[in-house]
């Protein structure tokens, strides 16, 4: 049977990453009016170069400054070789960005932008290293809500 994903559903979803290094990864693409929560996020060291760190960050738009696109990070990960990192914290991001406004959310309205996800650009999910010798094999589990 297949999963139902119209108007309405909230689904878990799973996916994984073999030997994800400087080249960025996205883990969970965004899809406009959708909710992705976030339950946990296996990262496993198979290799590290130096001290090579790895990032978990958000492509997401600045509330703040009211600016398009950017990096938001969450987490520098540094693991040494064959060790295992699990973040259990979780947290939500939108499928969307909101139409753009002048930062900083100082209203009601622009609140609710945010939350409407009415431009163009998607936001995502995504984990890269420092180099192309440092490797991390990753599991994220997250809840997606379709609200479209």
């Amino acid at each position: 049977m297949a999963i139902s994903r119209g108007a309405g559903t909230e689904i878990i979803r799973s996916a994984h990453f073999e030997d994800v290094n400087n080249t960025a990864e996205t883990l969970i693409l965004g899809k406009q009016h959708h909710i992705y929560t976030v339950l946990n996020i296996i990262f496993y060291c198979t290799a590290q170069n130096g001290t090579e760190p790895g990032y978990l960050s958000l492509s997401a738009y600045d509330s703040n400054a009211g600016t398009t696109a950017q990096n938001i990070y969450i987490a520098k990960i540094s693991n040494s070789s064959n060790t295992t990192f699990v973040w259990n914290d979780k947290f939500s991001f939108n499928g969307f960005e909101p139409t753009d406004f002048a930062g900083p959310v100082d209203s009601d309205a622009k609140q609710d932008a945010i939350a409407d996800q009415g431009s163009s650009v998607p936001q995502y999910l995504r984990f890269q290293t420092d180099g192309a010798s440092t490797l991390y094999d990753i599991t994220v589990t997250y809840i997606d809500q379709n609200n479209a």
